[in-house]
């Protein structure tokens, strides 16, 4: 069960642990502070992610992805996060901490960039860029519409078509309220072979810092998205693993306030999946868009959807 402090709190740490590389390829040592100024061309940063407790075997995709964004907004001052583009390079075990190395690229006038490797016993599981800018920004601006859909109060119980693996993932994310739009209950767009949407929000408020928000809106956006990819394979096992993540902001998140998750499927292929969505708020306002490439390959023999003990078959 994860809580957002458990997403958002990082531990800075003088030096990276035993046998880890910064992302230059080379074992550093550290000036204090965390941040390394003493090897190759870009100042690096590392911290400690909390460890939460899984019946996962593997770390959740959406929990490496938030934690290495909220160790890039450590260092950033005076700008908001705009985008994260991620790729999940390994697996990595759920009982064991992250370390994040932080790579400062450049701090602009308007924009900041960083570099971020998850680490594990001393290997890359997780590579990123983190963009920032400075808010404010003056231009054109458009959005699709939302969905018309039912609103969340007026769906009661979780889809009773959701597959096991699905409900065992629910357990996860007990903090989180979800709920599924009937696939009755709204218009499907005819150009999209495999679509769902989705209702979310935190169960508790979010207290302080607002830019907790943002690592906590990309925590959620992996929940439920590979999902549909499989809207119109049902019964079809398969493997499921996130390959890679991104994510755009336009508007300030409120993850404790409900959000619409507008999922689809454009292409599935050689035991891939594309999805992509869309959260927009209750007063219709995109707020950041998704994209996301997932393992969805059919099931070997002895393998479950996901790496979870209860998935197993009972002999």
């Amino acid at each position: 069960m994860t809580n957002i402090a458990d997403i958002v709190n990082m531990e800075p740490i003088s030096a990276p642990p035993t046998g880890a590389a910064n992302s230059s390829g080379s074992a550093s040592a550290t000036d204090g502070g965390g941040t390394d100024r003493g090897h190759g061309v870009f100042p690096h940063s590392w911290f400690e992610g909390r460890t939460i407790p899984s019946e996962l075997r593997r770390t959740f995709g959406g929990q490496v992805a938030a934690q290495s964004f909220a160790a890039a907004m450590h260092t950033v001052e005076g700008k908001i996060p705009h985008s994260l583009h991620g790729y999940f390079v390994a697996a990595a075990k759920s009982a064991l901490p992250l370390h994040f190395d932080v790579e400062n690229l450049r701090d602009g006038r308007s924009f900041s960039h960083r570099r971020v490797t998850a680490m594990q016993e001393g290997k890359p599981v997780f590579m990123a860029m983190v963009g920032f800018q400075t808010p404010g920004g003056e231009g054109p601006e458009h959005q699709d519409l939302m969905p018309e859909v039912p609103s969340p109060v007026e769906i009661r119980h979780m889809d009773e078509a959701v597959p096991p693996s699905a409900r065992a993932l629910l357990q996860e994310w007990e903090n989180w309220e979800i709920r599924v739009v009937p696939s009755d209950s709204y218009e499907h767009d005819p150009r999209t072979p495999s679509q769902q949407m989705v209702w979310m929000r935190s169960k508790e408020p979010v207290v302080g810092d607002e830019l907790v928000h943002y690592p906590a809106l990309v925590y959620i956006s992996d929940m439920t998205l590979l999902y549909s990819a499989l809207v119109n394979h049902q019964g079809h096992e398969v493997q499921m693993a996130s390959l890679d993540h991104s994510v755009w902001f336009y508007r300030e998140p409120k993850v404790d306030e409900w959000l619409l998750y507008d999922q689809s499927s454009p292409a599935a292929g050689d035991g891939r999946s594309l999805t992509t969505g869309r959260f927009f708020d209750v007063a219709g306002n995109l707020v950041a868009v998704v994209s996301q490439e997932g393992l969805t390959r059919s099931l070997r023999p002895g393998a479950t959807t996901l790496p979870m003990d209860s998935l197993k078959p009972k002999k």
